[in-house]
């Protein structure tokens, strides 16, 4: 369409909603069936090397008509704007399949057929013109993340490598006639950058201005991030310079968790939006199930909300869900005027910065510049990155908004140097939070760092120094990266020190830029802070000529920002720490007020300025303002008398300050810190203070206390540290029962925390299950709430549940659970709670429980209030609106009527089930050529193997300690949510790294006591796979038992993918191949009663902590062995080397799925396992009735060897299975179903 395809698009959005075509993936996948691989290679392929079939951009070569058709469905539906099918049409994705030398005319082929189809329907319609976009994917590698976990200052591609490889893709597509370029699925935005800066030297090279610029992004989950990390904001602020007509967001995400992504950009957006989200989420089989019309309902909020300008469809959509989306825009028009034009500095890293007059002052941290910190400088050159990132870390702890990094030293390869600083603060989310400041004297140092950067940054700096032409050319590059630029007073004279000649090179060198489009709001001048107080006079007026300057430049350069390196200043006092800091706070005092905006500055060393000692400030701002021609020799006799106080800085005051606080704040902020050095005391001088023992339980423990449980509930307290607030309570509590027991007649002898009007929870987990850590982490958080708990512990029958209920009079019951079998033994409860005519509210919880299974399975079996609480923090609220009988109908009115939904959905779902009969499913089961892939060599030994107290010590590099934090609640946010980056989340981060010191404390002890003993086995056996089972025989060939196996029945979208068991990864019977199978059952011993006796002691935060550690020392137990198997007992793998991160992550071969769990979802398999290996006898680890494991923190696991083992779910099966499988193992039908109640795809 050419020039006029800017002003065509502007007119037409501005008209109505423009609509984008829907997914080239997903139409493809509808006839890939019928595609083989000759279909893809073609004539012009049919000897190439490497398999092609998959490789969806060569059909539009090989297969043209197949994507002209899918480009004039989209267009038929009333697509506006169609994508040409070339996601991967780079020489970095085609090189997977050897095809880099065919980029070029795989996209030109591509847009051809693109810009066919939409001249087409021009034709037809000229009032509805139709645009070809060239899609431009993010490539399969990231720029910003590292593929090595133990080095993450590694990339494997680079950005010179990506602007390479999107600059010929974009040739390609421009050749080929396209209207749009649309660099899409944005998940690194270092990539996009990359593009942006291989399109913008097209377009300089070329001078085709007349070619628009589409961006488009992806927030990967609902974390609201790139997954790079960066927000909506940062993405939209990195963008910016790329001049782009229209950003937005797509993929990932469906529509309406789209929505509030989409409000954060539109919010700040300048230019058009567009959203082309998927058709909702993924179901559990890759499938997209919303239909058209739900996702044109789904979307519709985007147009009430004035939210977009363009509208389309990602994975899953198709054309019907494009005619659908078009209907529902057309009755809108337009609904969505761009933000105006913003002037604000904006920066980013993985959050944005905008300098509002808000934000007075910016920090610019000084410490990482190898100029002006020793320490940093001694750090890089050794080597010793890791130390030097801490001092990054530092500078934005202490403040710091921007982050200046300089490597110039005649010792270092500054460019290595920046590179590979850069990469790193790339993966610690801390310290990328803020946008960098890449400062070097060398243009290429500069570079360096800004191809690492995802972010906004600010480059330090350019200047005339060389003359305008250099100037230039490096001012035309730093718009290409997207950077704001420092411009340093220097030109071919050399430094400005005046005021006069700092104004004139700032407005020469601002009129250049702003003439090449160099926004004025991304200009920064530093106009050179330069010493004083030096001895010579001509320095004496230094920072007046700078103030001078800020004002007039600040007067006569609209937008232009300003900022300098304020340590410059009083390099004449070295080592006067104190004295150095007090003129750094008052001469930012006055250049602030006279313009400054940034400075670089230590961020955590500036004292306030009304707080600096009367007398300095005095000589400070003589020797500022040049008021005496004595004023160095003041300052200088000052700081000769006070010389050693002078070396000091600032200092951290005392944190016993609070302990100078009333009594009743005192107590306060000890049960909010968690802190019982003091709680005796201060709690026996309350109660002389007071009438009765129980009024300072009453009053000034419990005020405290609910100030804790204010704060929690507002998530300004974390679970670790409200249990430790209890302890303190706990401690406060015994202090007083002696003298509460002497007004027997007064008081109740029981009900420690409370008078008798304390309402009563009763906890249990149920029958045959042993793990109670969250249901005690329920008591403590309702115990601090000031209820009265009643825990009966593990493995508790119905019948004492009840009795004990009717016995204590409870008001609530609550029952946990992990296992599946539990589901059915809540069931059971609920069954005799209403035989009993039970009144009381029944609360449902546990890993294994499920809002679905209570609405379906649990609530219709008792006429009283039924709800399922997630997890702790939201017990007290459920509990506290229960028993509120003002508020307790309408919350039961929701909670049933969401219920209701449950259930409806849960009969819909078993109706759109669809099965394959499991002889059908048998026959399509993984088919794995034993003769070409035989059995790995048979394990060391045949039979069992004890291993009796296991050093602690050994199995510390296996533990994942990420489990470790969300048993206590602790989640951090992407990219913070696993360990070791939690530390890092700006909410949980500190409180994560304080349980984790205190963990690791608790560890040690338990090694030095040897407190707890870790035993186990292993076990190898002769196996053979017949049909869904797996035999086992000794060495002598004695069959020893049978394991039975599940298979997936629910019908798969691909139709050649298996359908897996267990079984298909032993060799059958009747192959003749040798094949074995192991088995371990491993526990940790003495944790269930080391918690026992601390929590007689009142200290359940403790309690929890034994048994937390004991669980992550079980799991790494089986990470542990799992690896001697493969190593050594078994040796089938006795050359892997792989890092923690590695074994963490499954990059071994081999799986070791257990039964009760996906693969195998059955627990009573376990009792072969127990029976085969005799495990309880040898290890002491028992099987409760309902196939728990005892002790609670025990793991067990079958291991499958075969290359092709892999792990997988059964999903959901059917009637025929469940009859085959009930008459394998000689079940009834009845206790077949219940046992495998949770993977049934009918309703029994």
């Amino acid at each position: 369409m050419g020039k006029d395809t800017i002003e065509t698009l502007k007119k037409i959005i501005k008209e109505r909603v423009v609509i984008i075509d829907g997914a080239m993936g997903t139409m493809i996948q509808k006839i890939r069936p019928k595609l083989t691989e000759e279909d893809f290679r073609g004539e012009i392929l049919k000897d190439h090397e490497k398999p092609l079939k998959g490789n969806n951009d060569l059909l539009s070569i090989t297969k043209p008509e197949e994507i002209l058709k899918i480009h004039e469905q989209y267009l038929e539906a009333g697509a506006d704007i169609i994508e040409t099918n070339t996601f991967s049409g780079t020489t970095i994705a085609q090189a997977d399949y050897g095809l880099e030398h065919m980029v070029y005319e795989l996209n030109k082929a591509s847009a051809e057929l693109a810009v066919k189809a939409c001249k087409k329907y021009t034709e037809k319609n000229p009032n509805k013109p139709r645009f070809a976009a060239g899609a431009i994917g993010p490539t399969n590698r990231t720029a910003s993340i590292s593929p090595k976990v133990q080095d993450p200052s590694f990339r494997n591609v680079t950005y010179n490598e990506l602007k390479k490889a999107y600059r010929e893709q974009i040739e390609g597509l421009v050749d080929g006639g396209v209207d749009i370029i649309f660099i899409e699925t944005i998940f690194d935005c270092l990539n996009a950058k990359a593009g942006i800066h291989a399109f913008m030297e097209f377009k300089e090279e070329k001078k085709r201005d007349d070619i628009p610029l589409f961006i488009s992004g992806t927030i990967t989950d609902r974390s609201g991030r790139t997954l790079s990390g960066q927000t909506p904001e940062a993405f939209y602020v990195s963008m910016k310079h790329s001049g782009m007509l229209s950003i937005g967001l797509n993929c990932a995400l469906g529509a309406d968790l789209m929505i509030p992504h989409l409000k954060q950009l539109s919010n700040i957006s300048e230019v058009f939006i567009s959203a082309y989200p998927n058709a909702g989420l993924p179901n559990q089989f890759g499938e997209y199930d919303q239909t058209p019309e739900q996702m044109a309902k789904a979307i519709e909020p985007m147009l009430k909300q004035g939210l977009v300008n363009m509208l389309g469809g990602c994975c899953g959509s198709t054309p019907g869900h494009i005619k659908a989306i078009a209907e529902m825009a057309a009755k809108y028009g337009s609904v969505r005027e761009p933000k105006p034009k913003n002037m604000n500095l904006r920066l980013s890293g993985l959050k944005m910065f905008e300098k509002t007059d808000d934000v007075v002052f910016m920090n610019i941290g000084e410490r990482c510049n190898v100029a002006g910190s020793r320490r940093f400088k001694n750090l890089i050159k050794k080597g010793n990155f890791t130390k030097a990132l801490e001092v990054a870390r530092s500078q934005v702890e202490s403040g710091a908004q921007v982050l200046d990094i300089n490597m110039d030293d005649g010792l270092l390869d500054g460019e290595q140097s920046m590179r590979k600083f850069c990469n790193l603060i790339a993966s610690e989310p801390e310290i990328s939070t803020i946008p960098v400041m890449v400062d070097s004297s060398k243009f290429h140092v500069i570079e360096s760092g800004l191809q690492c950067l995802q972010g906004k940054c600010i480059v330090n700096s350019i200047s005339l120094k060389a003359g305008e032409e250099q100037f230039l050319k490096e001012a035309k590059e730093v718009l290409k990266y997207g950077a704001a630029v420092v411009v340093m007073a220097f030109d071919e004279e050399g430094q400005a020190t005046t005021a006069e000649k700092k104004v004139a090179i700032s407005k020469r060198a601002y009129d250049l830029l702003v003439s090449i489009g160099f926004p004025p709001q991304d200009i920064i001048f530093d106009t050179n802070i330069l010493t004083i107080a030096t001895g010579i006079e001509e320095h004496n007026n230094y920072g007046v000529e700078f103030i001078e300057a800020c004002k007039e430049i600040k007067r006569t350069l609209p937008y232009a920002k300003l900022s300098g390196g304020v340590s410059n200043l009083s390099f004449s006092f070295q080592r006067l720490n104190k004295l150095r800091e007090s003129m750094h706070s008052a001469f930012l005092y006055h250049a602030i007020k006279a313009g400054l905006d940034m400075g670089i500055v230590n961020a955590g060393a500036l004292p306030v300025y009304s707080d600096i000692e009367s007398e300095l400030l005095t000589l400070v701002e003589a020797a500022i303002f040049n008021k005496s021609s004595m004023a160095t020799e003041n300052l200088l006799a000052y700081a000769e008398k006070y010389r050693e106080s002078m070396k000091g800085g600032t200092k951290v005051k005392d944190n016993l300050e609070w302990r100078n606080q009333s009594l009743e704040k005192r107590i306060e902020h000890a049960l909010v810190k968690g802190i019982d050095k003091f709680i005796v005391e201060d709690t026996e001088e309350a109660r002389l203070k007071a009438e009765k023992p129980l009024h300072v339980i009453e009053g000034p423990l419990m005020d405290g206390m609910n100030v804790v449980g204010d704060l929690f509930g507002s998530g300004k307290m974390f679970l670790p540290q409200v249990i430790k607030s209890a302890r303190v309570m706990k401690t406060a509590v015994a202090h007083l029962i002696p003298f509460m027991e002497e007004e027997k007649k007064k008081l109740e002898a029981q009900g420690i925390l409370s008078s008798s009007g304390r309402k009563k929870v009763l906890l249990a987990t149920v029958k045959g299950d042993v793990h109670d850590i969250g249901k005690n982490i329920v008591g403590v958080v309702l115990g601090c709430n000031n209820y009265e708990i009643i825990d009966l512990g593990v493995m508790v029958p119905c019948e004492t549940i009840l009795e004990e209920a009717k016995k204590h009079n409870v008001d609530v019951i609550g029952v946990s659970g992990l296992i599946t079998p539990s589901l059915d033994e809540m069931v059971h409860i609920a069954k005799e709670m209403q035989s009993k005519n039970f009144k009381v509210p029944l609360l449902v919880g546990g890993a294994t429980t499920s809002r679905m299974h209570t609405a379906v399975k649990i609530t219709p079996h008792y006429d009283g209030h039924v709800v399922h609480v997630l997890d702790a923090s939201r017990a007290v609220n459920v509990v506290n609106t229960i028993l509120d009988p003002e508020r307790v109908e309408e919350f039961m009115e929701d909670i049933d009527d969401l219920y209701e939904d449950l259930r409806e959905e849960h009969i819909s779902n078993l109706q759109s089930y669809s099965f394959l009969s499991i002889e059908e499913a048998r026959q399509r089961k993984l088919a794995i050529d034993f003769d070409k892939h035989p059995p790995v060599k048979a394990p060391s030994f045949i039979g069992e193997k004890v291993i009796d107290d296991f050093p602690i010590a050994d199995l510390l590099p296996f533990i994942d300690w990420s489990p470790f934090f969300k048993t206590w609640e602790i989640r951090g946010k992407y990219p913070y949510n696993k360990y070791p980056k939690i530390f890092e989340d700006p909410t949980v981060g500190k409180q994560a790294k304080q349980l984790y010191t205190e963990a690791m404390d608790t560890l040690k002890d338990i090694m030095e006591k040897k407190s707890l003993v870790v035993r186990g086995l292993v076990s190898f056996y002769r196996a053979a796979s017949v049909g869904d089972d797996i035999e086992l025989f000794s060495e002598k060939d004695e069959k020893v038992g049978v394991l039975y196996g599940l298979r997936q029945q629910l019908v798969k979208e691909r139709e050649n993918d298996p359908y897996l068991c267990i079984s298909d990864f032993i060799a059958p019977s009747s192959s003749n191949k040798q094949d074995h199978l192991g088995m371990f059952a491993g526990g940790v011993f003495g944790a269930d009663e080391m918690a026992a006796d601390l929590k007689k002691n009142n200290n359940d935060y403790q309690a929890l902590m034994i048994q937390a550690i004991a669980d992550r020392l079980a799991e790494a137990f089986a990470e542990y062995m799992h690896k001697e198997t493969r190593v050594n007992y078994w040796g089938y793998a006795n050359d892997e080397n792989l890092t923690e991160a590695e074994l963490l992550s499954i990059s071994y071969q081999g799986i070791r799925p257990a039964p009760g769990y996906p693969s195998q979802p059955d627990h009573t398999e376990k009792q072969t396992m127990w029976k085969i290996s005799n495990i309880a006898e040898k290890t002491k680890i028992e099987l409760t009735d309902s196939n728990m494991m005892l002790p609670g923190s025990a793991v067990s696991a079958l291991y499958f060897a075969h290359p092709q083992s892999q792990y997988f779910a059964v999903g959901k099966i059917n009637k025929d299975q469940v009859s085959s499988y009930a008459s394998r193992k000689n079940f009834s039908m009845e206790d077949t179903q219940r046992l495998l109640g949770p993977i049934l795809g009918y309703d029994a």
